[in-house]
C-alpha cells in the first residue's frame, strides 16, 4: 500500500504536468547575444526586444501557445556584430522595447534590423539554436 501511494505521489508531482508552449533560443556561440524577436500581428507584425543570452543558455522568447508558423529572431553579440543570419528588415531600438508595424522605422526614431524567419512547423514549442559564427 505505501508503495502504490508513493508512487501515484510522484506521478502526480513529475508525471502529469502539462507541456508548456514557448518559443526559445539557444545560444551556442562563445559569445553574449543580444536578442530580438517578432511575431505577425493584425496584419503586421510586433518587434520586441531585448533579451541577452550567455553561452550555453537558453531564453524564452515566447511562453504562449505559438499562434503562427512564422516567427522572426534577431540576434547580434555585444558589439552590435550580427550572429544569425537574416533578410526580414524590422525596426528594433537601443533599450528594451515593444514596437507596432514595421516601416519607416528610421522616420519613426528606430533602428533598422534584418530578422531571420523560423518556421515552426506549425508546433506548439521550437527552439532556435544559435551556433558559433565560422572563422
Amino acid at each position: 500500500m505505501r508503495r502504490s501511494l508513493s508512487a501515484a505521489l510522484a506521478l502526480t508531482i513529475f508525471g502529469a504536468a502539462p507541456a508548456m508552449a514557448a518559443l526559445r533560443l539557444c545560444n551556442q556561440s562563445f559569445d553574449v547575444l543580444n536578442i530580438a524577436m517578432a511575431e505577425p500581428r493584425e496584419g503586421g507584425f510586433i518587434t520586441r526586444g531585448w533579451w541577452r543570452v550567455a553561452p550555453n543558455q537558453c531564453a524564452t522568447l515566447e511562453r504562449e501557445l505559438l499562434r503562427s508558423r512564422y516567427y522572426y529572431v534577431f540576434a547580434s553579440d555585444i558589439f552590435g556584430r550580427e550572429a544569425l543570419a537574416g533578410s526580414i528588415p524590422m525596426c528594433v531600438a537601443t533599450q528594451r522595447f515593444e514596437i507596432e508595424g514595421q516601416e519607416d522605422c528610421l522616420l519613426r526614431g528606430y533602428l533598422d534590423a534584418r530578422f531571420l524567419e523560423v518556421d515552426t512547423q506549425e508546433q506548439d514549442n521550437w527552439t532556435v539554436f544559435v551556433s558559433p559564427r565560422p572563422q
